[in-house]
């Protein structure tokens, strides 16, 4: 199915064409480039036009280009425009205006991707859905996936990020979302912002791209939720604010099982229950305000609950494996994979899934947790102050990778410390010495500090012909 003709996307982006042509996707990376893709020449740490040719040479349909590039003949399929991430961007806002579908703008300090991920599963419930690939939400990737939209889609799912003020504003204007939720505001990003009130203010400033008659979705009770209240109330034409309480969206409670969270909430006047396979608490605040995106689009909720079931966490955020070390002992140890993100918040999300999941016999539960990176000055303090969570009382060792860690390591009992390492290389060498059979082992760090290579250590003592064909998820 045609995504892109010649003639509207000069139309869309005011460029010049060279010949006619048809695109059947949108591509910005010649390696996962696929036959039919209009290629988008953007300059990063390379210049995109540096690779048009090998685009062509692949399939490329045609390439969106601000000069011919050399090696290019000039009757070669391209569009010409003045500035390449400007014509990104025009195509990204002509597929939006073109669209049907009904948009749900992502973002928070932590669980936007799991919550676009869940939104995803539960709308398939309904209709043809288009969301964001991997994390693709800043300012080109955004424009992307609105970029890629179907004409024919019934949902798109985008999530939007950032790492400075002001850079959320651009991104809802741009994909105007008929929903927008805000997941949490936490201490991430606190370097460049410098507080939680100014990292509430740049999140709640999603809700200025709303749609008229849209719907804004956020976490209520927190120090910083009356930010949140009084940006939703100047843009929103209904507020649904997400917590324990008298709200809309009510958390009644919630219970954890050995493979999966089971929470029972009201939405509106309905009550509802989820279960949550493989997941901890802190998803239970991502399901609910995806309930939210079903009741502000007025979708069956008892469907929506039931597709919800059908969402597992995927690797690096949350994925928990059996590893087998021995199929003949049945000797295996548990894994949880949440390698790919960390913040105060989240950390202390993941050290409660671990306090909940039970060891085998003679089992223990230990965690490898390298730096969360972009806290600002104190960062060495909250590292520390690691020690004192609760949860951390049921960790029989901790493992630390990184400088900053490495404040957690010296504030732990003598009892509860483990390696600690300035990088996560110096671990891949004894990853074999820090499991046994029976234990579970938690994996968690800022995406900088590389413990996801330590994940793929761990992974590698499995000894079973399956785990060489690919990841053994469970789910009880």
């Amino acid at each position: 199915m045609t995504l892109w003709a010649a003639a509207d996307a000069a139309e869309a982006t005011g460029g010049r064409v060279t010949s006619d042509w048809r695109a059947d996707g949108i591509s910005i990376d010649t390696r996962s480039l696929q036959p039919g893709d209009l290629f988008i020449a953007l300059s990063a740490a390379r210049d995109g036009h540096d690779f048009v040719a090998d685009a062509l040479a692949k399939g490329a349909a045609a390439a969106v280009v601000s000069r011919v590039p050399e090696g290019v003949a000039p009757d070669a399929p391209l569009l010409v425009v003045p500035d390449v991430m400007d014509a990104l961007r025009a195509l990204g806002s002509a597929g939006r205006a073109r669209s049907r579908a009904q948009v749900i703008g992502i973002t928070g300090s932590v669980g936007k991707t799991s919550t676009k991920d869940m939104a995803r599963e539960m709308l398939a419930e309904f209709g043809k859905v288009h969301a964001a690939e991997a994390s693709f939400n800043n300012h080109w990737g955004v424009p992307v996936t609105l970029a890629r939209l179907p004409q024919d889609a019934d949902f798109a799912v985008i999530e939007m990020g950032m790492s400075n003020a002001g850079e959320i504003a651009p991104l809802t204007a741009l994909a105007r979302p008929n929903v927008a939720i805000v997941t949490a505001v936490a201490p991430a990003h606190l370097e460049s912002l410098g507080s939680l009130d100014a990292i509430a203010q740049e999140k709640a400033s999603i809700f200025a791209g709303l749609e008229p008659g849209g719907t804004a979705i956020y976490p209520a009770g927190l120090p910083t939720s009356p930010i949140l209240d009084a940006a939703a109330a100047d843009h929103a034409a209904s507020c649904l604010p997400f917590g324990e309480g008298d709200l809309p969206l009510h958390l009644h409670d919630i219970r954890q099982t050995e493979t999966a969270l089971v929470l029972r909430a009201k939405v509106g006047r309905m009550a509802l229950a989820v279960r949550l396979v493989n997941s901890g608490a802190h998803a239970a605040g991502n399901a609910l305000a995806c309930l939210g995106v079903a009741h502000a689009l007025g979708l069956d909720l008892a469907r929506a609950a039931l597709a919800l079931g059908r969402w597992q966490p995927p690797a690096g955020r949350g994925l928990r494996q059996k590893i087998m070390l021995d199929p003949v002992e049945e000797a295996s140890f548990t894994l949880i994979d949440d390698a790919f993100n960390a913040n105060p918040a989240s950390m202390s999300a993941a050290l409660a899934l671990l306090a909940q999941t039970k060891p085998g016999p003679n089992g223990r539960r230990i965690a490898i947790l390298g730096d969360m990176l972009e806290l600002g000055p104190d960062a060495g303090a909250m590292h520390a102050a690691l020690a004192g969570d609760p949860a951390m009382a049921q960790v029989r060792l901790v493992h630390c990778v990184g400088p900053l860690m490495a404040k957690l390591h010296a504030a732990l009992p003598l009892r509860q410390r483990g390696r600690s390492t300035q990088a996560a290389e110096a671990l891949l060498d004894h990853v074999h010495t820090l499991v046994a059979p029976g234990d579970v082992v938690l994996v968690k760090g800022s995406k900088g500090s590389r413990v996801s290579r330590v994940v793929d250590a761990l992974r590698g003592l499995d000894t079973t012909s399956s785990q060489k064909k690919g990841l053994q998820c469970y789910s009880g």
